[in-house]
C-alpha cells in the first residue's frame, strides 16, 4: 500500500514526536547503522503487519522458526485504517514491537521521529532491491527499512478493440494519445482512454508522466512543482479531457472501472498488477486473452511509480537482531517466490523475477520489467500533505479545464508553504 487513509489524531502524533525527537537519534542522516550478531536468530520476535499480509505472516513465518527453532515470530495483524495511529501512538510510549510493515509514504514521518533502526550494512544487500523501491526507504542518505513487497503501473488495454482500430501498444507520448483516439473513433470504445480525473490519490497516475517529461517533485529540500516539466505534463494529461478520450468522473470511485473495460466502453486504463486477477475473474472464461498490459509511454523515459510496503525495525523493541535476521530472511528470493505464491505480492528483490513463476508470465513479466524504471515520491514527513494539494489541482486541470501553468504554480505555493518537514 502506498496511501492510507490518515487519522487527524495520528498527524498530529507524529508531528509531536517529530519535534519531540531530540531524546534520541532524529535521523537526517546522523544515524549510524549498527551491525546484526552472526548466528541463528533467538528470542520472541514481535512483527506488526497489514490486510492480508498481517492475516498471512504468522502461519508463513514457520519455515523461518523451523530455520532457527531457538526464535519465534509474533505476528499482530492490524487493519489498515488504524494501522498509522496505532504505530504513532507505539512510538510515543516506547512500546514498539521489533519490526513493523510501513506503507511506503510513512517511511518519511516515521523516521524523524528517530524510532526507526538504520539498515544494517552487510546482512542487507542495497543492489538486490529495485531501486525505485530501495529509494522509499532513504530519508536523509540513511535507509531505515527494506522494501518487502512491490508495485507498479502499466496500461491495461483491449487487445481486439486495439486490432479493430488498426493500431498497437502505445510506446511514446504522442503514440498514447492516437492509440486512444483510434481505440474511441475506430475501435468502438466509449472511451479510448481512462487517466483519473483528480481525487484522491490522483497524483500517483498523474506524476509518472512528469517524471518521464524530466520533471521531479523536490530538488534537494525545494519543490519544483511549476517547472516546466511539470507544467506540460499536466497540460499533457489534461488534453485527454479536454479531447474527450477520458472520462470525467472516476470510474473507479463509481465501481465502474473493470466493467467499463469488459464491456468495451473502456478501452484503456492505467493500474496496478491486481487487476490481472480482477479482470480475469470477473469477465469469465476467455476474458484474458482479450486484453494485454503495456509499459508507461516514452517521453525523455518511460518512468511508472512504484509503490507497496516496506518492513522497518524499530529502536525501542526488545530483539533487534532477531528483528533484522527475519527482515533478511523475507528478503532471500526463494522466499519472495514463495510469498508471492502464498498472497500474491510482487517481489521487491530482482533476483526473485528470474524464477518462472515470475518471468514465464507475460503480464507479470511486462511489471518486472517496468519496475526497472520507476519512482516514487521523497520520503519526506509532509508527503501526504503535498498530495492532497497535487490531487486538488490535478481535479481542476482535469474537471474544469483550470490553467496548467496556474495549477502548477499554486501546487509549488502552497506545497512550499507546507514544507517538506525537514
Amino acid at each position: 500500500m502506498t496511501t492510507h487513509r490518515r487519522l487527524g489524531t495520528a498527524a498530529v502524533l507524529v508531528a509531536a514526536l517529530v519535534l519531540g525527537a531530540c531524546g534520541r537519534d532524529s535521523g537526517g542522516g546522523e544515524d549510524a547503522a549498527q551491525p546484526v550478531s552472526e548466528g541463528k536468530a533467538s528470542g520472541e520476535i514481535t512483527v506488526w503487519a497489514m490486510g492480508t499480509e498481517g492475516e498471512k505472516l504468522g502461519a508463513f513465518a514457520q519455515d523461518f522458526m523451523a530455520e532457527n527453532p531457538d526464535a519465534k515470530v509474533n505476528v499482530t495483524a492490524v487493519p489498515w485504517d488504524a494501522a498509522h495511529q496505532k504505530i504513532a501512538s507505539a512510538i510515543a510510549g516506547k512500546q514498539t514491537p521489533d519490526v513493523s510493515m510501513l506503507g511506503t509514504t510513512w517511511m518519511g514521518e516515521f523516521a524523524k521521529t528517530g524510532a526507526l533502526d538504520p539498515t544494517p550494512d552487510g546482512s542487507i544487500e542495497k543492489g538486490a532491491f529495485f531501486p525505485g523501491a530501495w529509494d522509499t526507504t532513504v530519508v536523509d542518505d540513511t535507509s531505515y527499512g527494506v522494501p518487502w513487497y512491490v508495485e507498479t503501473r502499466l496500461i491495461y488495454y483491449r487487445k481486439d478493440l486495439a486490432a479493430k482500430a488498426g493500431v498497437t501498444a502505445p510506446t511514446t507520448w504522442d503514440e498514447l494519445k492516437s492509440f486512444a483516439t483510434a481505440m474511441r473513433d475506430k475501435g468502438g470504445a466509449k472511451w479510448g482512454m481512462n487517466l483519473q480525473p483528480g481525487g484522491t490519490g490522483s497524483w500517483q497516475s498523474f506524476m509518472p508522466f512528469a517524471w518521464s517529461n524530466g520533471g521531479n517533485l523536490t530538488d534537494g529540500d525545494a519543490f519544483t512543482l511549476d517547472s516546466p516539466q511539470v507544467t506540460e505534463a499536466l497540460a499533457y494529461y489534461q488534453s485527454f479531457f479536454k479531447d474527450k478520450l477520458s472520462p470525467p468522473t472516476d470510474l473507479s470511485l463509481q465501481g465502474a472501472l473493470e466493467q467499463s473495460f469488459i464491456n468495451g466502453t473502456l478501452g484503456a486504463f492505467i493500474s496496478g498488477p491486481w487487476h490481472v486477477g480482477l479482470l480475469t475473474e470477473q469477465g469469465g472464461a476467455g476474458f484474458k486473452d482479450k486484453f494485454a498490459v503495456a509499459p508507461m509511454p516514452r517521453k525523455q523515459s518511460a518512468t511508472s511509480f512504484v509503490g507497496g510496503s516496506n518492513l522497518a525495525v524499530f529502536k525501542d523493541g526488545k530483539n533487534r537482531d532477531g528483528a533484522w535476521k527475519f527482515v533478511s530472511w523475507l528478503s532471500r528470493p526463494e522466499v519472495q517466490i514463495k510469498w508471492y505464491q502464498a498472497v500474491s505480492d510482487l517481489p521487491a528483490v530482482q533476483g526473485a523475477w528470474n524464477d518462472s513463476t515470475l518471468s514465464g508470465d507475460p503480464f507479470l513479466a511486462t511489471f518486472g520489467e517496468q519496475l526497472k524504471d520507476a519512482k516514487s515520491p521523497p520520503a519526506i514527513p509532509t508527503w501526504e500533505q503535498v498530495a492532497a494539494v497535487i490531487d486538488g489541482e490535478v481535479e481542476k486541470v482535469a474537471k474544469s479545464n483550470a490553467d496548467p501553468a496556474g495549477a502548477a504554480k499554486t501546487m509549488q505555493q502552497r506545497a512550499t508553504g507546507i514544507g517538506t518537514g525537514v
